[in-house]
């Protein structure tokens, strides 16, 4: 099979395309979840727990199920709610003002529990237990190590111990969780915002004993996940029992409190970190004792050490639950975390030899290619003006930043898809993978344009279904890697079969037949695109083919300079410029692919200095559940956004979703630092925590 053609060959990959979807979707012709309405649909909604930690021991349900309109409830969900917003009772309606208003006529009878919503109070012996069968609130401790720790520190001439604290930060997908489930007999139909149609149906299929051939999964648009989206949650399960109990369908789509509270979150970290060198620069030992919430969930684990070579390290974590929402997988789970903390303790180690942070930097990163990238970067923010830290004058003074990151990515062998080339010269690709925003449908177009050199227009690319050909989930920046191997083998097939069909007619070997520009030719003899379909004569060519070998890799790194501004007189940042330089093997789409960095460079401003979900010690509740208390970044936090994609084509396609996520956590931190003169160790960086960096710098205590 052959491997995709040189870049100066290609039509449309490796060049800025425009999504195929744009006009419906500028247009609001797109149908998300939400949009989908059904003839006799019912609408949906979840009592939630008011208690971090309570036995629920009765509810009374008479007056919701007596209230016109009401067509199911649901009051045998759990018996135990283990945090603020946990499921308790759930209620299908004929209007959503109905279902709330049933919601609050149901009466729970709560045994109110201990509770802890404080990963450090949450670590101590006698702390309320979140599940109460267990002997604490740690979670298993987790060990690595490499070389000799001992000789390494004895080896240093310089030692660093810093502790640096990261808070939980919570998805805010745009669109929020939800669906619509609707039965057909045994056959259940469920259109869900998720990232994964096929992970959705067989975990729905797990969960309530139904032959996955009788679910239908659907998501043909969807707004953002960011990892939150894996597999069937709670609601999911609700809305389809209550579909059941209806007869009807049901809609139950989340409102932005639900979305905050319960689907999931970025674990907090708090790394305790000792670090070695040698006067030179040279990196001895690294040492580092972790821990973090999930709240009821896990996957506060960072991967640490990171980027940077060790020769000796050791490195323990665990765990810590508390009562509230489960952790989830967010966009490069863990990295952040591990960027933030690497990166600034090795800008405070600079500072402690009189090094220059990019160059310490290069002389103790393995990786060529983000070597390389560091100095492309360099040169085009302008790194050499670099002044030293908190020599800035005046009210608003500027500093500068550097940080790297590292992702694997990869493609699923497993993935299918189905190329079909029809008599009327129309062309059409099914893969049961989705778009989540980012412009998959696009990229599954363009590739079978690219392989039978017709528009991309003449492509309609169908995905968003179970029923179509397996791929995988949408997660890990596998997507790519997965789905276009595939695509492009099926396109090769089918267009090798047409070939031999004009090559029959033209009465020649397939070899000597010459497809361009939509033009057959051999013999000086010429059919067009449409002309050659037609000797299909009613029968479409239709090809499936497997991932293949060669088309794809993984593994990535990246860099990231910010150039931040900070006024000292109110401790606000503003991030003026993001310099990025990434790889991803394959640039499918040069646009599809800067828009992706920008994405992810928003994420981390937000990351970096606004975003904290905050729970109240006393209550247990989350008192920023909303959009207008917990700070995502905007239109007027935008800085300048400078992205070089890094040519590594030869490598073939490799994911893009998380490594640009990275690398600018610790650029931000750092550039901060190097404004003010005072390392912050605790994100996010927010005003108040700036003016104390800077009194505390007057003061001499920094």
């Amino acid at each position: 099979m052959a491997g995709w053609k040189k870049l100066d060959e290609m039509t449309y990959l490796g060049k800025p395309f425009t999504r195929v979807d744009g006009p419906e979707k500028v247009s609001g012709k797109a149908k998300y979840t939400y949009d989908i309405q059904l003839p006799g649909m019912l609408y949906g909604r979840i009592l939630r727990s008011p208690h971090p930690h309570a036995k629920i021991l009765k509810i009374d349900a008479s007056k919701a199920k007596a209230l016109p309109g009401v067509k199911a409830v649901l009051t045998d969900i759990k018996e135990e709610a283990l945090f603020a917003g946990d499921d308790v009772a759930a209620v299908a309606a004929v209007s959503e003002a109905i279902a709330q208003e049933a919601i609050d006529l149901i009466d729970v009878e709560y045994k109110v529990l201990p509770f802890t919503v404080n990963e450090d109070e949450a670590r101590k012996p006698g702390a309320p237990r979140v599940f109460t069968a267990r002997e604490n609130n740690l979670g298993r401790k987790r060990e690595r190590s490499e070389g000799d720790i001992e000789k390494g520190f004895e080896e240093a001439q310089v030692i660093l111990e810093r502790t640096y604290r990261m808070v939980v930060q919570v998805h805010t997908s745009f669109e929020t969780h939800g669906c619509v489930a609707k039965w057909e007999g045994d056959e259940l139909y469920l259109w869900d915002s998720t990232q994964g149609v096929h992970g959705v149906r067989s975990g729905t299929a797990k969960a309530l004993d139904i032959p996955e051939n009788k679910i239908h999964v659907i998501t043909h648009n969807m707004g953002g996940g960011f990892g939150s989206k894996f597999g069937p949650k709670s609601y999911n399960l609700i809305a389809i029992k209550l579909a059941k109990k209806a007869n009807a369908p049901v809609k139950l789509m989340l409102d932005r409190e639900e979305e905050m509270l319960a689907v999931g979150n970025r674990p907090s970290s708090i790394q305790k970190i000792k670090i070695g060198a040698k006067k030179d620069g040279t990196l001895t030992a690294f040492q580092m004792e972790s821990y973090g919430t999930g709240g009821i969930g896990g996957g506060a684990g960072v991967p640490q050490p990171y980027i940077y070579h060790f020769p000796n390290f050791k490195v323990n974590h665990v765990d810590v639950h508390i009562n509230a929402g489960p952790g989830a997988p967010m966009r490069a789970p863990g990295h952040p975390q591990a960027n933030f903390a690497m990166e600034s303790i090795m800008d405070e180690l600079a500072d402690e030899l009189g090094m220059d942070p990019l160059e310490l930097r290069l002389k103790n990163d393995p990786n060529q290619t983000r070597q390389k990238e560091f100095r492309v970067g360099a040169e085009k923010f302008g790194w050499k003006k670099r002044k030293p830290s908190g020599s800035g004058k005046g009210i608003k003074v500027r500093g500068v930043g550097v940080g790297a990151g590292r992702w694997g990515g990869g493609g699923n062998k497993k993935t299918q898809a189905i190329v079909s080339i029809y008599p009327d010269g129309s062309v059409e690709v099914k893969i049961g993978t989705q778009d989540i925003g980012v412009g998959t449908r696009t990229i599954v177009a363009e590739v079978v344009a690219e392989e039978l050199g017709i528009g991309v227009s003449d492509v309609t690319p169908l995905i968003g279904e179970s029923d179509y050909p397996w791929a995988p989930n949408s997660g890990g920046s596998t997507t790519v890697a997965s789905i276009t191997p595939a695509i492009k083998r099926a396109a090769d097939k089918a267009k090798e079969q047409l070939i031999s069909v004009v090559a029959g007619h033209f009465n020649v070997a397939p070899e000597k037949v010459i497809l361009k520009d939509k033009q057959f030719s051999a013999a000086k003899k010429k059919l067009t695109w449409k002309q050659a379909c037609n000797l299909l004569e009613g029968q479409p060519i239709s090809v499936l083919e497997h991932w293949g070998e060669g088309l794809s890799s993984r593994g990535t790194a990246g860099c990231q300079f910010a150039q931040v501004e900070v006024d000292t007189e109110t401790g606000k940042v503003n991030v003026r410029r993001m310099v990025a330089v990434q790889d991803c093997g394959l640039v499918l789409n040069m646009l599809t692919a800067k828009n992706q960095v920008n994405g992810a460079i928003i994420g981390e401003i937000g990351y970096v200095l606004y975003e904290n979900r905050l729970l109240d010690p006393e209550v247990g509740i989350m008192v920023d559940a909303n959009l207008e208390n917990y700070k995502i970044p905007g239109a007027l936090e935008m800085p300048d956004f400078d992205v070089t994609m890094y040519d590594e084509s030869e490598r073939g396609v490799i994911g893009l979703g998380e490594p640009p996520a990275i690398p600018g956590i610790g650029a931000i931190a750092n550039a901060i630092a190097n404004a003010i003169g005072v390392h912050i160790r605790e994100m996010p960086i927010t005003p108040d925590k700036v003016l104390m960096a800077i009194q505390s710098r007057k003061e001499g205590k920094a």
